[in-house]
């Protein structure tokens, strides 16, 4: 038991699905998990574990932005022995190339965190993906016939961005902004473990459009049927 997870040895499934809204991580369970058991509730941020395609998988809400995801990471790593983590969230796209609702898989994560600079002080790290994770997602998104797009994102600690960074962003090829992925790829390396994060573009900075809170909660399935089988393939 660790300070912000209440769950027994042995409650967590090694592998485990990330996504940063609680509500999220309730449908999942409730709706692709089979015998889903709440092993946590401390500060609402609910987790699961349940089986998919027969094997175990746990799901646990992170909350918003790196530091919050820190958290929950760390702990799943350090004190539950996860080995794979897979963030199943949200995106503003800042290219021509990603339409709403499009999957995206993460191959890196730039990021405008001091989180980084704390670790690594004048050095710069690069935080990327689990490239064989990477590669069995692609391949199952193709099968499966998912509209996709393989690249990097930016995890910014601004929501709002006044300066309107994501343009630079944009020019460096970037695909869109998030708040958390470099922060769990960071800590995979740190820990030695397997990560990566799937994202669904709920808005458009570029060019306009957004998705309702409720698409965002309860919907986006492609992502979420295609992380369960990459975790479970």
């Amino acid at each position: 038991m660790s300070t912000h997870i209440n769950a027994p040895e042995g409650a967590i499934a090694p592998a485990i699905l990330l996504p940063g809204d609680p509500l999220r991580a309730k449908f999942i369970a409730e709706n692709f998990l089979k015998d889903a058991k709440c092993y946590n509730e401390v500060r609402g941020m609910f987790g699961y574990t349940g089986t998919y395609n027969g094997k175990p998988v746990s799901v646990q809400g992170t909350g918003m932005g790196q530091p919050s995801l820190s958290i929950y990471v760390t702990e799943l790593f350090k004190f539950y022995n996860v080995q794979t983590a897979v963030r199943v969230g949200t995106c503003g796209a800042i290219t021509e190339q990603a339409q709403l609702r499009d999957t995206i898989l993460v191959n890196a994560a730039c990021t405008d965190s001091c989180l980084q600079e704390q670790r690594f002080g004048n050095l710069r790290y690069a935080p990327v993906a689990d490239f064989g994770l990477l590669k069995k997602a692609d391949q199952l998104a193709e099968k499966m016939g998912i509209r996709y797009q393989v690249g990097p994102v930016t995890s910014s600690d601004f929501f709002y961005d006044l300066n309107e960074n994501w343009k630079k962003w944009k020019e460096y090829g970037v695909l869109g902004i998030e708040m958390e992925s470099a922060e769990l790829f960071t800590l995979a390396a740190q820990f030695h473990r397997k990560a990566l994060a799937i994202m669904t573009v709920s808005d458009h900075i570029l060019l306009g459009g957004q998705t309702t809170a409720e698409e965002r909660q309860t919907t986006f399935t492609n992502m979420i049927k295609l992380a369960l089988e990459t975790v479970t393939a």
